[in-house]
């Protein structure tokens, strides 16, 4: 007779149709128990957690690394285009701007000595340096220097363009009363003299000396290493190093391939960044010896060469007997003599500079004809060694002086944007080379930890 009573197996419950009708309920039960904090903990202390994490930390900074060399090389670039573009080529117009003014100041004084009608020769130098400045300040932006000097400069180049209509005001009006014969023309010569000396190119002086600063700036930033992407580099050597360690150590293995790859590729990224980061600072040394400093010396030069000038005509002008315009004279022509005399045998241009020496040379010994004149009553024979067209006088010895300097200028110029643009190119393929290296680096340290991964499968 069949008893009644349920089996075991009928009472024992059914969990199959539950499952089904929560399929979503062991997954999650499991996904909890897993990432249980204690299941965690074990595995991040057991050999495959701390494998996951070396491997994990590896790639980091591999890519870190990788990363920020190629974000430092794009930077320095960057930066040496704009100083090839931008910031020298408005150090240079600025240099033109003072140049342009002396040389209009030194013009129209010249233009006096003569009484009447000008020479054509003296009137068109002036009318072409004043046009040079005119044009020097329209092509000049604010797009040069600090965020500091920016505002001082757009003022010193509105005070510029304030300031030059007087001028040339002025020097028109003691031009026609020159002509006229009026003696009160040279007062207003002096006058305008007055205001381009202790105005307008103390102006202009400053803004070249906020230009020059700025590419000596960029210059001085360029040759310092680029510190952090060194670094990084040798911390993950250091890193990859210990690693490599620790699996000798701990799992018995004494090469990983992997990791000696990727060892490989950081070293190489390292010598390279090095390497490259040198040759490109020796390049910008080379662009601050063989460039900057002889230019700078030769604009000094072509500077004072014009303001003694300016000098010497304005004695002549005024008349003058109390000494000033004579120690101005002396002063300029005694630091240009400095300034040429040491010029480096090793710099560029010592051909211009050698043929600017005796040119300054016989313009001193010219001025001195011109003092003996006065000094004898000689007003019209001073004005001649002054103005006059032979060979031995004051104006073709002024003119083959500047030309020598402009020359010099042009050549050490071109000496600087070579080796700026050298520092740059070196750096061309550095930085896609550095991305390339530490995503290969990244990948070998996966490809070295995943068969000792796979140990514990």
């Amino acid at each position: 007779m069949a008893s009644s009573e349920p089996t075991t197996a009928e009472l024992r419950p059914s969990s199959a149709p539950a499952d089904r009708e929560n399929p979503g309920g062991l997954s999650v039960a499991v996904v909890r128990e897993r990432l249980d904090l204690a299941n965690l903990r074990s595995f991040a202390n057991s050999s495959p957690g701390r494998l996951i994490a070396l491997g994990l930390l590896l790639i980091g900074l591999c890519l870190a690394a990788g990363s920020m060399t190629a974000a430092t090389v794009s930077e320095r670039q960057q930066g040496l285009d704009v100083l090839l573009y931008d910031t020298e080529p408005d150090a240079y117009s600025a240099h033109r701007l003072y140049t342009s003014l002396s040389i209009a100041d030194a013009a129209a004084s010249t233009a006096f000595i003569s009484g009447g009608l000008e020479p054509q020769t003296v009137r068109d130098r002036y009318t072409q340096a004043m046009g040079e400045a005119a044009a020097e300040l329209v092509t000049q932006s604010d797009r040069v220097g600090p965020h500091a000097t920016a505002g001082s400069d757009a003022r010193l180049r509105s005070g510029i363009v304030t300031g030059l209509p007087v001028y040339s005001g002025l020097v028109e009006t003691a031009r026609t009363n020159n002509r006229i014969g009026y003696p009160v023309g040279a007062a207003y010569l002096s006058e305008a003299s007055n205001q381009m000396q202790t105005t307008l190119l103390p102006m202009a002086e400053e803004l070249e000396n906020h230009r020059s600063a700025a590419v000596t700036a960029a210059q001085r930033h360029h040759v310092r290493p680029p510190w952090s992407a060194i670094g990084l580099l040798i911390l993950t050597l250091g890193v990859l190093g210990w690693v490599q360690r620790d699996l000798a150590r701990r799992w018995r293995r004494v090469l990983n391939p992997g990791l000696l790859f990727a060892s490989a590729a950081m070293l190489i990224l390292l010598a390279w960044t090095v390497i490259a980061g040198s040759v490109s600072a020796a390049a910008m040394i080379d662009a601050r010896d063989d460039g900057a400093v002889p230019s700078s010396r030769l604009t000094e030069s072509r500077i004072l060469t014009q303001q003694a000038r300016a000098a010497e005509t304005l004695k002549l002008v005024r008349r003058d007997a109390t000494g000033d315009y004579d120690r101005t004279y002396d002063v300029n022509i005694e630091r240009l003599a400095d300034l040429l005399g040491k010029y480096p045998d090793s710099a560029p241009a010592t051909d211009d500079v050698r043929n600017a020496v005796p040119a300054l040379e016989r313009w001193r010994i010219a001025h001195q004809r011109m003092n003996d004149a006065l000094a004898k009553g000689d007003f019209n024979g001073a004005a001649a060694v002054t103005i006059g067209p032979g060979s031995a006088d004051a104006t073709a010895q002024v003119d083959a002086l500047d030309r020598a300097l402009e020359q010099g200028i042009a050549e050490t110029r071109d000496t600087l944007r070579h080796e700026i643009s050298q520092a740059a190119r070196i750096l061309d393929f550095l930085g896609a080379g550095a991305m390339v290296l530490g995503i290969l680096a990244a990948g070998y340290v996966g490809l070295g930890i995943w068969p000792r991964l796979r140990e514990y499968r």
